[in-house]
C-alpha cells in the first residue's frame, strides 16, 4: 500500500496539470468559458420546468429545485463516465512515449468534471434560496451523497476506460445505457403511487438513491439517517448506494490494474 501511495504522490503534480488541462479544453472555444458551468444547468432547468411544470401540470413551487438537483447529479456522473471512458485512447500519444501511471487519465477526467459540478451547485443554492427552501443543520449531510457520487464516478471511469480499450463499441452502448439510467433516476418526475411496481425497479438504481438522499437533505430538511422518501428509508438507500459504489470501485481498481499493461497493444 505504501508503494502505491508513494507512486501517487510522485505524480500528483501531473494529476493537477491534467485536471487543469481538462477544464481549459472543455471551454477553450467558448466566449463565456466557465460561466457555462453555471448557465447551462439553469437554462436546462428552465426548459424542463416549462415542459413538465407548466405544460404537464407539475406546478409546485419547489419543482425547479427538484429538477435542477437531479439534473446536476446525473450530469456529473454522465459527463465523468463518458470522458473517463475515452481517456486512455485520448492520451495514447503520451502513453506510448513516457511512463505515467495510467490510472491518472480516468482519475483526472472524473476530477475535473467533479470540480465543475461543484461550481454548478452555486446555481442550485441560489435557486433554492430564491424559491424559499429553508436550510436546517441537516444540510451538512449533503456531503454524504456527494462523496458517494464521486466514488461511483471514479469506479465507472476505471471500468469503462478499461473495457473501452478492447471493445470500442462500448462508447455507443454507454450512451444508450446512460439514457436508461437518466429515465430511472427520477430527474423530472416524482416517485409516487402512479408509477406502481416500476418504483421498485427504479429504487435499484444506485444513482437514484444518491439523488434521493441529496434531495432529502436539501428540500425536505430531513436527515438521511431518519427520514423516509416515498415509503423507503433514506438510510437504506444510503447503505445500498454506498456499498454498491465501494464494491464497484474495488472491481474497477482490480480490472484496471489487471489489464493496464495490455493497453499499449490495443490503442
Amino acid at each position: 500500500m505504501n508503494k502505491y501511495w508513494e507512486g501517487f504522490m510522485r505524480y500528483r503534480y501531473l494529476l493537477i496539470e491534467l485536471v487543469r488541462k481538462g477544464i481549459k479544453l472543455k471551454y477553450r472555444r467558448s466566449y463565456l468559458g466557465l460561466v457555462w458551468t453555471l448557465l447551462e444547468p439553469l437554462l436546462t432547468t428552465l426548459v424542463l420546468w416549462f415542459v413538465f411544470g407548466n405544460l404537464l401540470g407539475r406546478g409546485d413551487a419547489l419543482y425547479p429545485v427538484y429538477i435542477l438537483s437531479g439534473r446536476l447529479l446525473y450530469s456529473c456522473f454522465s459527463s465523468s463516465s463518458k470522458i473517463a471512458m475515452r481517456s486512455i485512447r485520448s492520451n495514447q500519444a503520451m502513453i506510448k512515449k513516457v511512463y505515467v501511471p495510467k490510472y491518472l487519465y480516468p482519475l483526472s477526467s472524473v476530477l475535473y468534471n467533479y470540480i465543475l459540478f461543484l461550481l454548478s451547485l452555486i446555481i442550485l443554492a441560489a435557486t433554492s434560496i430564491v424559491l424559499g427552501v429553508h436550510f436546517t443543520w441537516h444540510i451538512i449531510e449533503i456531503f454524504i451523497p456527494l462523496l458517494i457520487l464521486f466514488v461511483m464516478s471514479i469506479a465507472a471511469g476505471l471500468i469503462l476506460s478499461t473495457v473501452c480499450v478492447f471493445f470500442r463499441d462500448l462508447e455507443y452502448l454507454w450512451d444508450v445505457l446512460l439514457m436508461l439510467i437518466m429515465y430511472c433516476s427520477a430527474i423530472f418526475y416524482y416517485i409516487d403511487g402512479k408509477i406502481g411496481s416500476a418504483a421498485a425497479f427504479i429504487r435499484w438504481n444506485p444513482l437514484y438513491c444518491i439523488i434521493s438522499n441529496f434531495r432529502c437533505v436539501l428540500m425536505e430538511q430531513g436527515s438521511i439517517f431518519t427520514s423516509t422518501s416515498y415509503g423507503v428509508s433514506n438510510l437504506q438507500m444510503f447503505i445500498y448506494s454506498a456499498v454498491f459504489s465501494i464494491a464497484a470501485l474495488a472491481f474497477g481498481i482490480w480490472i484496471f490494474k489487471k489489464n493496464q499493461d495490455k493497453f499499449i497493444l490495443h490503442i
